[in-house]
């Protein structure tokens, strides 16, 4: 039976030299429930001992449709103002370009403040990877390429992606970059697999870039499946986990690990053991058969 590769200790992130994590650790919810500094170092220090290296966030994670723009950074650049150190131990990517109540705006003056914002509530000089969260129809793609040139050759950000984007929005972005991106964050999971057969996945591949996948575990849905299709692909999941002694949550990242596009799932968990759980799906072989029959379930018709 045809084996399917382990995902290697360490991913190129696109054709840059940054190496990271092959499993990330996002912060959309960093900010809730009172969370202080102390608190959300406990889990910068569960995902990094654990090996988990790639950090994400965005300025508009704390966001509650009131205030709390920026909270998230915010708190994690409290984190690394206690511990400087810790910044050297990370790939730290953040996104922009969401103005609510707008809701998008990638106009040249917002984005470079937008940049620099992040920089300032992080309390750093830099982020490795800044990407733009959700595309703003109203931007000329040549003029948001400028602002981003800029901001690599200011040395405030290291490298580019894109978030949400279309393949379209993707090569026409790309089209005019001089600093091309390395990154694209679509929602990928075993229940959101539409990625993995409308093309854009196969573009990644095309132009080098690393997908990050957010909400791999489809929003929960998978550890309280109710649906019959979510069931479905749940029960596909479990034999692989209960086969390897590891978890369904751990199952699911490793299975869109698996894919040659060198997917990385971001973790949306807030919680420092589930966060370090993740880890494990480095260590989790699947095999072909075993990887197209959870597709099928997703898909809920037999492949042709």
């Amino acid at each position: 039976m045809s084996e399917l590769p382990l995902p290697p200790a360490t991913r190129r992130l696109g054709p840059s030299d940054i190496e990271v994590s092959p499993i990330a650790w996002g912060m959309w919810r960093l900010a809730e429930n009172g969370r202080t500094a102390a608190d959300a170092a406990r889990l910068v220090h569960a995902a990094l001992d654990a090996g988990i290296t790639f950090l994400d966030t965005a300025d508009i994670y704390g966001f509650d449709g009131q205030g709390g723009f920026g909270d998230a950074e915010a708190l994690l650049g409290e984190v690394l103002a206690a511990d400087p150190s810790l910044r050297d131990r990370m790939v730290l990517a953040t996104k922009g370009g969401i103005l609510p109540p707008l809701p998008y705006d990638q106009s040249p003056d917002y984005l470079r403040k937008a940049i620099d914002d992040s920089l300032r509530r992080l309390q750093v000089d830099s982020v490795d990877l800044w990407q733009i969260h959700r595309p703003d129809i109203l931007a000329h793609p040549q003029e948001v390429a400028r602002v981003l040139d800029d901001a690599v050759a200011s040395g405030k950000v290291r490298t580019l992606g894109v978030s949400n984007f279309t393949m379209s929005q993707i090569a026409a972005l790309q089209h005019f970059l001089g600093q091309k991106l390395v990154s694209t964050q679509p929602e990928i999971s075993p229940l959101r697999i539409t990625c993995f057969e409308n093309g854009e996945l196969d573009q990644a591949m095309l132009l080098g870039l690393t997908p990050l996948a957010w909400s791999p575990l489809g929003g929960g849905r998978l550890a309280a499946p109710e649906s019959e299709r979510d069931k479905a692909v749940a029960a596909a999941l479990d034999i692989v986990a209960e086969a390897q002694g590891v978890s369904r949550t751990v199952a699911a990242y490793s299975w869109l690990m698996a894919h040659p596009a060198g997917i990385v799932p971001i973790i949306g968990s807030q919680n420092a053991e589930r966060i370090a759980e993740g880890a494990e799906a480095l260590r989790v072989r699947w095999t072909r058969a075993e990887w197209y029959a959870v597709l099928v379930a997703a898909r809920g018709v037999p492949l042709p």
